[in-house]
């Protein structure tokens, strides 16, 4: 059932996203002038089609990776003396960068409007209050104190841990310092947080954990609920209801304590003893957590939830903006997740971002279901940042995308004539040959999720 709606919700993510990239070219296109004979989403057989009144075909393909927008172009093929004045190719080089770019612009507009309409809908938010320090890390250095709430990373606004997470993604492989404004007793006060070649290289760094810092946890009452079929905890004999009082012999009193002895002992048997309802004394148990590689080491999981708590309401805040006010706020969002996006690309091609980090439409249909079941704002959230990501790396200048056509009009700009055929279609071959070398490896890191 999961995989389904994973399937499902990769179906709806990536239908939105190719359907807006392409109307950008498709609508550039028509005020260009250009004759658009096809507009797909997907590849592959048409699930259904039709036409419009100019003759363009609407196609709903068999495979939701992506799409394309097929123009009358006499490179492609014989075109009629009386339509050549519709085709791509006759157009000036100015027009055809405008169609090129299109298709990201619509990607990063779209984004604007996803984080308008979150802000505008409003969400709540955890304040990141730090509930400990690690020791000899650069926020301990710092001195970023225990209890302060983090309101700001380098003059941006920070609602909630999401924000500093994603404030910290600019610094992944830097050495360079980070100014944090933090609530300290009622007091705004400033710390210089000290990077040197911060988590270069590293896979799937935990960012929070390695700049220092954890998040306040409220105690919360060992009772399960949620047991996992066929999980080591149901092959323990654990029931929903019941609570953890001791494990591996050490006394439990908080949910948290017992979740570190459970990943500390990936592969290991634990005595686990718990309170059951109707049983006299305490029923020991023995479960043998499974390992499970996260961010870099092995944890051990048991699969089972705990039931449902909450926060402190003081920590909990509501963030909503006016109408206009969203406007500046989503378009602020929107540009520093471009800014970030291709500062993670430059960052992977010299290596300070390991390539383990790419990700493959298996992790973006298992996020998407995630963003989709938690709800709208995170659904939002989820479609802006893929929506600027697929902008981005359709900028890039690889021949094949829309920066590598960008890239060769700009030449022909330059040289007053286009380059040769030949030439074009070595540098497609060698584009098409890094793009499918780059999925290979985000479906292999997708696998490895598993």
């Amino acid at each position: 059932m999961e995989f389904l709606e994973s399937v499902i919700s990769l179906i709806i993510t990536l239908g939105i996203l190719v359907t807006v990239h392409e109307y950008g070219h498709f609508w550039v296109a028509r005020r260009c002038g250009v004759k658009v004979l096809r507009f797909s989403v997907g590849f592959g057989k048409p699930i259904f089609s039709w036409h419009d009144k100019l003759g363009t075909e609407y196609v709903v393909a068999a495979i939701p990776l992506g799409g394309y927008v097929r123009m009358l172009d006499e490179r492609e093929g014989h075109v009629p003396s009386e339509l050549k004045v519709q085709a791509f190719s006759s157009k000036p080089v100015s027009q055809r960068i405008a169609i090129a770019f299109a298709g990201p612009l619509a990607n990063f507009i779209f984004a604007v409007l996803a984080y308008w309409l979150m802000f505008v809908l409003g969400f709540s938010a955890i304040q990141p209050k730090v509930g400990a320090v690690i020791d000899g890390s650069p926020a301990y250095e710092a001195q970023v104190p225990v209890g302060s709430i983090i309101t700001q990373i380098d003059d941006e606004p920070v609602h909630g841990w999401r924000d500093l997470v994603m404030g910290l993604v600019n610094y992944i492989g830097d050495t360079d310092t980070v100014s944090l404004t933090a609530q300290v007793d009622g007091v705004s006060k400033q710390f210089d947080v000290e990077l040197d070649k911060w988590v270069a290289g590293e896979k799937e760094p935990d960012l929070l954990r390695s700049f220092g810092l954890e998040p306040f946890k409220p105690r919360i009452e060992p009772v399960l609920d949620t047991i996992i079929e066929g999980g080591a905890a149901d092959q323990s004999g654990m029931l929903s209801g019941d609570i953890v009082r001791v494990a591996d012999g050490v006394e439990i009193d908080d949910w948290y304590q017992f979740v570190e002895i459970v990943q500390n002992s990936a592969g290991q048997q634990l005595i686990v003893e718990v309170e059951r309802s109707q049983s006299p004394g305490l029923v020991a148990l023995k479960v043998v957590p499974e390992g499970v590689e996260s961010q870099g080491r092995l944890v051990g999981k048991i699969g089972v939830g705990v039931e449902p708590y909450k926060y402190p309401e003081e920590l909990i805040v509501q963030v909503s903006y006016s109408p206009l006010d969203s406007v500046g706020a989503a378009a602020s969002q929107t540009w520093s997740d471009i800014a970030m996006t291709f500062g993670a690309v430059k960052k992977m091609v010299v290596g300070l971002v390991s390539l383990d980090n790419l990700s493959g439409p298996i992790t973006i249909a298992r996020v998407a279901n995630q963003s989709i079941s938690t709800g709208l704002e995170e659904f939002l959230r989820f479609l802006a940042l893929l929506s600027v990501s697929l902008g981005v790396l359709n900028l890039l200048p690889i021949p094949m995308l829309d920066g590598g056509h960008i890239l060769f009009y700009l030449v022909e700009a330059v040289r007053r004539k286009p380059l040769s055929e030949k030439s074009q279609l070595m540098a497609l071959k060698l584009g098409m040959s890094f793009v499918f070398m780059l999925m290979a490896v985000a479906f292999y890191n997708d696998i490895m999720r598993l």
